[in-house]
């Protein structure tokens, strides 16, 4: 049952990138709604975006977020890990939505665990309210993480922290913001960048922002991304 993806309910419809020479380690990306109009920003689609920052020994993962009611979105259905009620840090926030999300992701990571990849070769990450999910999921993971990449977001259920991290002190965190993003203001990116600093030891957080970019992505930011899988997932 160890290979079985239809015991975690995500992999059953998530999209595996296998590498080209024996997998080693492994990056679960978050899609929703919001890395689907990232990735399309930047390229011609996802699958060409991947291409950027593949590397031969590491399993690209992307399970997709369920279509729920979104309040921000007048309840609307879309792609989404968990209800959104607002866009500021003093928002309400969907408490129960964001730990069931974390918990499915753990979950994916315990499966690949136990298919051969340890959770200090895997690197969990998103863009938007999947970089979000990517944050909460790892501070609070029994296991300590190869790294976390956090594009454009923040940390949901702040006011927990530091109490609700699992204590694991040397993730490495890379957080990039567009300096012209309105939707999710990189103040709100800087702001997360120090409380995380509180969470796990600061040199282990690197904050950079991209002067002139909205709520989306630039080269210099996915070239960022590469040199941190490159860094934190070398090949064995």
């Amino acid at each position: 049952m160890c290979g079985n993806n239809m015991s975690v309910p995500l992999l059953a419809e998530a999209v595996t990138v296998s590498g080209t020479q024996k997998e080693t380690a492994a990056v679960c990306l978050l899609l929703d709604l919001f890395f689907i109009c990232f990735l399309f920003s930047i390229r011609h689609g996802w699958a060409d975006s991947l291409t950027g920052i593949r590397l031969p020994h590491v399993k690209f993962i992307c399970p997709h977020a369920p279509k729920i009611p979104v309040t921000l979105n007048m309840r609307s259905l879309m792609p989404a890990w968990f209800d959104l009620m607002g866009l500021s840090p003093d928002a309400p926030e969907d408490e129960a939505g964001i730990k069931k999300a974390a918990e499915n992701i753990k979950a994916i990571i315990e499966h690949e665990a136990r298919n051969g990849i340890p959770p200090h070769r895997i690197i969990i990450g998103g863009f938007s309210q999947g970089g979000a999910l990517s944050l909460y999921t790892a501070l609070t993971c029994q296991h300590q993480l190869a790294g976390v990449v956090a594009l454009s977001c923040w940390l949901p259920l702040h006011k927990s922290f530091p109490s609700a991290s699992s204590g694991n002190k040397n993730i490495p965190i890379l957080q990039c913001h567009g300096e012209m993003d309105m939707m999710v203001p990189a103040q709100f990116g800087a702001l997360t960048a120090e409380k995380l600093k509180y969470i796990v030891n600061p040199q282990m957080v690197t904050f950079k922002t991209y002067p002139g970019v909205q709520h989306s992505s630039c080269p210099e930011e996915m070239l960022a991304v590469r040199e941190f899988i490159e860094k934190y997932l070398p090949r064995i």
